[in-house]
């Protein structure tokens, strides 16, 4: 989906950098090379000391991914228009709109890479971020001293509210999203896991969105 914030997909660093390469209005397929090439380069270079695929809870985890999927687009299913509302729509929160123009919608090169981009990349940045390094660091500072999955009711809401924040006119789902993941992480204290439930939420949106044609999901 489109709006005036990032969408769902990014945390604030990932979003700068998609906004980088749409000012240098490259051909939307080299976009999505540098992005994903990009990216994946970061990833190798600064976060892989922090990174930890393993994956604990493979059932509850593979569930977890799916269901979040599931509260993301039933919203919209169950009552159309929904998302128009002005608690939701407004100049604050942005509003809905297409996300990919039209005439790349039926380049293959460039859906698959957007796909992966946003099951394989997207989780691994967000997950570092919101549930591995923010929820402990508004603990404690010295984060590193506490484990992944430390629990404080202030920092459990607070990653919350701006997980919902970050997702414009998609902040009620936003929301319950945020704190279904942060219940995750505190449960499994599984960096992998959560890893894994984010590449499977967006895996499932990816799909829904070139199959269905709704364009909206995708930023």
């Amino acid at each position: 989906r489109r709006h005036t914030r990032c969408s769902r997909d990014w945390s604030s660093d990932v979003c700068s950098s998609d906004l980088a390469l749409h000012t240098l209005g490259l051909p939307a397929l080299t976009e999505q090379v540098l992005w994903f090439a990009g990216m994946s380069a970061v990833i190798g270079a600064v976060a892989r000391p922090a990174l930890d695929f393993r994956v604990r809870h493979w059932a509850g985890t593979i569930a977890m991914g799916v269901g979040v999927f599931v509260l993301w687009v039933g919203p919209d299913q169950l009552f159309p228009g929904y998302r128009a509302h002005w608690l939701l729509s407004n100049s604050i929160t942005g509003h809905v709109a297409a996300g990919l123009p039209e005439a790349e919608r039926s380049n293959i090169a460039v859906l698959l890479l957007r796909g992966l981009r946003a099951s394989l990349i997207v989780p691994i940045v967000e997950e570092l971020f919101w549930r591995a390094w923010l929820m402990r660091w508004l603990i404690q500072p010295d984060f590193s001293k506490l484990p992944l999955g430390a629990y404080a009711p202030q920092a459990f809401l607070i990653v919350a509210a701006l997980f919902a924040v970050e997702h414009g006119p998609y902040w009620d789902v936003g929301l319950a999203t945020g704190i279904l993941y942060n219940w995750w992480m505190v449960r499994t204290k599984s960096l992998g896991d959560l890893i894994l439930a984010h590449g499977i939420t967006n895996a499932c949106l990816s799909l829904y969105v070139v199959a269905a044609g709704k364009w909206e999901y995708w930023a």
